[in-house]
């Protein structure tokens, strides 16, 4: 039997242009989207306390359900009652079925019809995930949301191979529907197909087919442009349904936020604002800034005026210098809390924009002020993000 359906609970409030605001209710509660979902991976938001994710606006976190059947294993996190017992956050989770870590192995993986065998990270022992298997770590878990396992490719892929991949990844998305079970817990689709619009768009047709209760657009962020990726989530998600979540996966710099919700787009997950801020990148209305360059040395105020965080509330920009400067540990929470903090506060301004009508307004200011980073950059640390993997 299938879990509820969540498209039932999915309701648009306004939309402008083509940008939208709905309500998206889950086991665990509501959630306002447009939303962002901060990155709990090992059942952890990196550096801060479920408590200190709320109060900076998290109303739904992302876990992964291949790391944590790696450790501490899916059988100890059910004994406690469930994921959310686990980790002490009562709202909303989504967990990821593990399809892009497995991408991320390699050469140590192997993929075959029936699922993927691989070696584990952690001690080198061999694993295997199918389709079944997958949901099955996920009910157990007990996510509000499970993600369908998926098969995603490179974007250096050829196109043979790019369009197996995708016609696995339907035969499995039919095959994680026919194992999952659980009445209160939704189930996603992801659409695949790499960067042809051909592909796409036959993933789509097959995709929205099957009885998912939102869709998720996969594959992107593995090496493109990001010229190429806003082609294919322009391509993709007004043509995914009106009526059920759009989910873009895995991707998640501010202004990707911004342009992806003008093409439709509900919700989004990235690791990208806790990792930045381990290494001193603050985040602000105008870009990111480097805490750690010596011109912060002795400035009085906080990292951003306009910022209500723990952080900006509480100390200067000298005091996080230094922090960082001694590596004290203090330092990465701090950073962390202000740039999830960041992160809310927008997806809170991009949806009083859509109530008011204003959006394209807001994109095209928002555009024109936060400098995004360097994009040689960006291609190279994702590369070595999938290398470290």
């Amino acid at each position: 039997m299938m879990s509820a359906g969540l498209s039932t609970n999915f309701r648009l409030e306004k939309v402008s242009g083509v940008a939208r605001a709905a309500r998206m209710s889950t086991s665990h509660g509501e959630v306002l989207t447009p939303a962002f979902m901060p990155v709990a991976t090992q059942a952890s938001v990196k550096a801060i306390s479920p408590e200190e994710a709320r109060d900076c606006g998290s109303q739904i976190l992302l876990s992964n359900a291949y790391h944590l059947a790696l450790r501490p294993g899916v059988e100890i996190v059910s004994q406690f009652g469930g994921l959310h017992k686990f980790m002490g956050w009562d709202g909303p989770i989504l967990t990821d079925s593990g399809g892009f870590q497995v991408y991320s192995l390699g050469r140590i993986r192997k993929i075959s019809e029936e699922g993927v065998n691989f070696k584990s990270h952690i001690d080198g022992s061999t694993m295997f995930i199918s389709p079944e298997i997958a949901i099955r770590n996920q009910e157990m878990l007990g996510s509000d949301i499970a993600m369908a396992f998926d098969e995603c490719i490179g974007y250096e892929a050829e196109l043979e191979d790019t369009k197996k991949a995708m016609e696995r990844t339907h035969r499995w998305a039919e095959r994680c529907l026919a194992a999952h079970s659980r009445i209160d817990q939704a189930i996603f689709g992801i659409v695949q197909g790499g960067h042809s619009p051909s592909l796409r768009k036959q993933s789509i047709s097959a995709i929205t087919k099957l009885a998912f209760e939102g869709f998720a657009i996969g594959g992107l962020g593995v090496g493109e442009s990001k010229i190429e990726m806003y082609k294919m989530v322009e391509l993709v998600s007004p043509r995914l349904p009106s009526n059920k979540p759009r989910y873009l996966m895995g991707v998640g710099s501010p202004e990707d936020l911004v342009n992806a919700v003008s093409f439709g787009v509900d919700l989004f997950d990235c690791a990208l604002p806790t990792r930045v801020a381990r290494n001193g990148s603050l985040f602000r209305s105008d870009g990111r800034h480097d805490i750690t360059s010596s011109r912060y040395r002795s400035v009085t105020g906080p990292i951003d005026a306009e910022c209500d965080c723990l952080a900006c509330l509480n100390f200067s920009v000298s005091y996080l210098h230094h922090l960082f400067k001694c590596r004290e540990l203090l330092g990465y929470r701090l950073a962390s809390l202000h740039n999830i903090r960041f992160y809310h506060k927008l997806m809170e301004q991009i949806r009083m924009a859509i109530f008011e009508d204003k959006f394209d307004e807001f994109r095209q200011g928002f555009l024109e002020k936060f400098k995004p980073a360097n994009e040689k950059a960006r291609l190279m640390q994702r590369k070595a993000i999938k290398s470290w993997s």
